[in-house]
């Protein structure tokens, strides 16, 4: 299915990495469902700079099965069609501050707990919302988005990167039990972004260390991570799935 004939649903859109995506999709013609939790005023800033045609922004909190099925639903009556992309982006409440981390004699199971809930527990209940619609329309391309610390825990946020890890394997296992009804489930993993909400508490130094780490010798941005999203879910990748793309400017090579 060619992008422009799609309608994608992209958790956590109110900002960051989220909008840089539905920014790449609605730039080659999709229509996009903009999920937010608490950032009304930056996902309703984005539909209306995106259109009302082709976007809508729409509050759950992808912890509450209730709560996704009922934007899904609202996402279908208002595109007249359901859902047949799906990016995995929303992140729990998390800052990458090495510094002010919790030292692996200090984290506590609570702090993994969250974190599965949000990654884990937030994929789960999207991908099951949606999979009536994508069967129903005969195809369907989900992008988890995952990271590089499991691959190359440089900084190691311990309930972050063990969640992250989870949501790959996750991914591949819905890959092979999805893969007969022409689902594809793969994920792009990137390493810290420059920059992102999340990323506001990293020292530039740090941003310079990874950056001249790289290949590249630059810290990869989120509207370059995008466009690798935008990969997956297009024609090009319709024989590629249960993967995990790494996008970090050649930091982590696979």
């Amino acid at each position: 299915m060619l992008i422009k004939d799609q309608i994608v649903l992209i958790t956590g859109a109110g900002r960051g990495l989220g909008v840089e995506i539905a920014r790449s999709f609605s730039r080659e013609g999709a229509r996009v469902v903009l999920n937010y939790r608490n950032s009304e005023a930056g996902a309703q800033q984005l539909a209306t700079e995106i259109g009302p045609d082709q976007a809508i922004a729409l509050r759950a909190d992808v912890t509450k099965s209730d709560d996704v099925a009922a934007m899904v639903s609202a996402a279908a009556e208002h595109f007249g069609a359901p859902i047949t992309t799906l990016i995995n982006n929303a992140l729990p409440d998390f800052s990458f501050n090495g510094d002010a981390r919790p030292k692996a004699n200090e984290i506590g199971f609570a702090d993994f707990q969250a974190q599965f809930a949000g990654v884990v527990g937030g994929a789960l209940n999207t991908i099951q919302a949606v999979l009536p619609g994508l069967k129903e329309a005969g195809f369907g391309a989900i992008v988890n988005i995952g990271t590089n610390l499991f691959q190359n825990p440089v900084v190691p946020y311990h309930d972050y990167t063990a969640a992250k890890a989870a949501l790959l394997a996750l991914t591949r296992t819905f890959a092979a039990d999805l893969g007969p009804a022409n689902i594809r489930v793969n994920m792009v993993s990137g390493g810290l972004l420059r920059s992102t909400d999340a990323s506001s508490a990293t020292p530039e130094q740090v941003f310079d260390l990874i950056a001249g780490g790289t290949p590249l010798r630059k810290v990869t941005t989120p509207a370059e991570f995008a466009d690798a999203a935008l990969f997956f879910a297009s024609p090009w990748a319709r024989a590629i799935t249960g993967q995990n793309l790494v996008v970090d400017g050649g930091l982590v090579m696979n």
